[in-house]
């Protein structure tokens, strides 16, 4: 085969082209770019790589045989949860989210996005009703840097350094808060939770809080699909020590359960992911974050936020960036907080979901994640040696089962599970080694009675 002069695939890779680049930034080859890296970082040998593909065709096979190999969740039922969801992705979400305006748009400015600003703009209104809060943002990376960014607006509003979080949140979240505020918030105790119901332990946070807490964090449902019933009484203690709280909330959940404003929140996060976003690789993320229209909060937002405008001409509407030099794009090194890239398009493709499914739809969604979970909970109880649920509170969406009676471990139960094409709860037997055997079990409204029915069935054979 002819070796090509240039990269298909990459845009002026052409010998001319690079010379004439090279010529206007008056160096005489690439290596000279990189002159400042020592020798002693520099890679000496040969990278072993296979012969590049130069045809589209073979390329595009070689890349189909890659993903062959994965077992995806398509072929197999998931009952996998705790931090990405399977949630069923309309067509027309798909379809919105493909458009060029909104697939290739960056943050950029109105004239090069058309139509982005309004489509974040009806985004976060309607996550704002769903919330019962005013200001929402554009979507950062995931939930938990959406809730450690609350975590440091509270230390900025408050002038406090330690903040109280709830001990029924997932490991990799709660690592993210700690990595994500360390620098704000350096003490962060963690909170117990009720070893039968999962809920808050009131005791334990009774006992931890003070007047140096700038913040207490709990989720609604939290990580185990328990259902916060003492949210009120949690946020009343909190602001009686003038603390802020904040609450990482399922959007999905809120066709169903009362938003967070209604018992107390002073700030809302979470992630849109099961707002029609689909799953890739445990991503398709998106944190959000949402307060009152009340300065003192709007002002500590790191993110962008889209609101409405006048224009010069009478009575014409436009939207725009509220408060943009509050931002770290604005005020580069001075800014407050700093933040990069955004989940946008993950935003729009939620706003897109929630005007197709409007507030009707969001409750009967939600109703039938609660009537599944609780179907799923009851018939795995009943197999022998298996504990479901593990916790009495109520639950939504997600319910732990303990297997310790089984003399199984979830890995061995979840590795036999593929031999029915079945992805198994997440494991909660290292992050929560108190829980013992245990795993973490999804179901939405993706599930049909038959596949819970047909998840008991494999259990029973495999603990037998």
């Amino acid at each position: 085969m002819t070796k090509l002069s240039s990269h298909p695939y990459i845009p002026n890779s052409a010998r001319e082209i690079k010379e004439q680049m090279l010529k206007e930034i008056g160096i005489n080859n690439a290596e000279d770019i990189f002159g400042q890296i020592p020798e002693h970082l520099r890679f000496k040998g040969e990278l072993k790589i296979p012969n590049g593909i130069f045809s589209e065709y073979q390329l595009l096979r070689h890349i189909k045989g890659l993903l062959d190999k994965n077992k995806n969740c398509e072929e197999y039922i998931s009952f996998l949860g705790g931090g990405c969801w399977q949630h069923y992705t309309p067509a027309v979400v798909k379809t919105i989210m493909q458009r060029d305006e909104f697939l290739t748009a960056y943050v950029g400015e109105a004239f090069a996005d058309h139509g982005k600003f309004q489509a974040q703009f009806e985004y976060a209104s309607m996550l704002g009703e769903l919330l019962e809060m005013d200001a929402v943002n554009t979507p950062t990376y995931d939930w938990g840097i959406a809730a450690g960014t609350t975590v440091r607006m509270s230390a900025r509003i408050t002038g406090r350094s330690e903040a109280l979080i709830c001990g029924a949140v997932s490991p990799e979240r709660l690592a993210c808060i700690k990595t994500f505020a360390f620098s704000t918030v350096p003490d962060i105790q963690l909170v117990g939770f009720d070893p039968d119901t999962g809920l808050i332990d009131i005791d334990d946070l009774k006992r931890k809080m003070s007047d140096k807490v700038a913040c207490v964090y709990f989720e609604n449902p939290n990580f185990f699909g328990v259902i916060e019933t003492q949210g009120e009484e949690i946020a009343k203690l909190a602001h009686e020590y003038g603390a802020i709280v904040s609450v990482g909330v399922d959007p999905i959940s809120l066709g169903v359960l009362e938003p967070p404003a209604r018992y107390g929140a002073d700030i809302a996060c979470g992630d849109v992911q099961p707002l029609g976003i689909p799953m890739g690789f445990g991503g398709g993320l998106g944190g959000f974050i949402a307060t009152h229209d009340d300065p003192k909060f709007v002002a500590e937002f790191p993110s962008l936020l889209f609101g409405l405008t006048t224009t010069v001409e009478s009575g014409e509407y436009g939207f725009g960036e509220v408060l943009f030099e509050r931002t770290s794009y604005a005020s580069r090194d001075k800014a407050k907080d700093f933040l990069g890239t955004m989940a946008q398009l993950h935003g729009i493709g939620a706003g897109v979901y929630m005007a197709l499914l409007g507030p009707q739809g969001m409750q009967e969604i939600g109703e039938g994640c609660l009537q599944r979970a609780a179907y799923a909970a009851k018939v795995l109880g009943q197999i022998k040696g298996i504990k479901s649920p593990h916790f009495k509170g109520a639950h939504f969406k997600e319910f732990v089962v303990n297997f310790d009676e089984t003399g199984k471990t979830v890995k061995e139960i979840n590795k036999k599970l593929l031999d029915y094409k079945v992805f198994g709860g997440y494991d909660l037997s290292q992050g929560f080694p108190q829980l013992g055997q245990s795993a973490l079990y999804c179901v939405t409204e993706v599930h049909t009675k038959q596949d819970i029915d047909n998840l008991a069935r494999a259990l029973t054979e495999i603990v037998a």
